[in-house]
């Protein structure tokens, strides 16, 4: 195949797709057989469930004290832990890291009984906007990955639920955590931010980069699911001596104030 050829051969990942077909393999089917395998009981999950791919949230939890394995999750992949925060229950996975992982978790989740799932991932700074560490709210995330593209047609973004995102944001405006609202670049390949796309990401108005809101929002609006993703801005790519500093007890307790916020607004239209 020619040069010329291959520019305008489709990508694998845009070919044989019907987002309206029925999935043969069901999350559902998986879970019954990890079930079965692993002598489980069907269980229902927290109502609020939440992506840690870092792991420092749930690591500090499990240090106080505060988390406890939860027993009615049968995925063959992770480990569920449950906790209390102001009243509300919630089911947390540490270290789910990447977009295909991600959407993963989350087919299973709400197949499960969740009916809302946050992601706090960390993230790096494009556009300047405060020091870090800080919060954004993401209402929009470029799809430069290839989970989005199993759930949606190809196009630039993948977008948040706007109605979740204002209530969000009205949730999140008395806290003293600073968080913002913006767009991120979802990447599965970090180690390629190239000078070239970091500079043209930024001139789209891209205040962050991770690796997780592109793929979780497509999968949201397919499956017709609320998602909430938030980068914590904690780093300028490694540029810089002493990046990726989250705050006190490595920005746990932001965090849940945040995600304790977004619990409150996303059930809210949830019921």
């Amino acid at each position: 195949m020619s040069k010329k050829e291959t520019r305008k051969a489709r990508p694998p990942i845009l070919a044989d797709k019907d987002h309206d077909a029925p999935s043969v393999f069901h999350p559902e089917n998986l879970l019954r057989e990890a079930r079965r395998q692993k002598g489980l009981k069907k269980g229902v999950v927290a109502p609020v469930c939440i992506l840690d791919p870092d792991g420092d949230l749930l690591q500090s939890l499990l240090a106080q004290g505060q988390a406890r394995l939860d027993d009615r999750w049968s995925c063959y992949h992770t480990t569920l832990y449950c906790f209390e925060h102001d009243g509300q229950e919630f089911g947390i996975i540490g270290c789910a890291v990447g977009a295909a992982f991600a959407v993963l978790l989350a087919e299973e989740l709400f197949a499960c009984g969740c009916r809302l799932l946050i992601s706090m991932t960390s993230a790096g700074q494009l556009v300047q906007r405060r020091p870090p560490p800080y919060f954004v709210l993401i209402e929009k995330a470029l799809r430069d990955e290839g989970t989005s593209y199993h759930y949606l047609p190809p196009a630039p973004f993948a977008e948040a639920d706007p109605a979740l995102i204002e209530r969000a944001e009205q949730a999140l405006a008395g806290l003293g955590t600073p968080v913002l609202r913006g767009a991120s670049w979802t990447t599965d390949a970090p180690f390629r931010e190239t000078e070239a796309a970091i500079a043209a990401n930024r001139g789209r108005g891209l205040v962050a980069v991770e690796m997780e809101a592109a793929a979780l929002y497509a999968f949201a609006r397919a499956r017709r699911q609320p998602v909430l993703c938030f980068a914590h801005v904690i780093n300028q790519m490694g540029q810089i001596e002493g990046d990726f500093e989250k705050g006190a007890a490595n920005g746990a307790e932001d965090a849940l104030q945040v995600i304790g916020a977004a619990a409150r607004a996303g059930l809210g239209g949830t019921d």
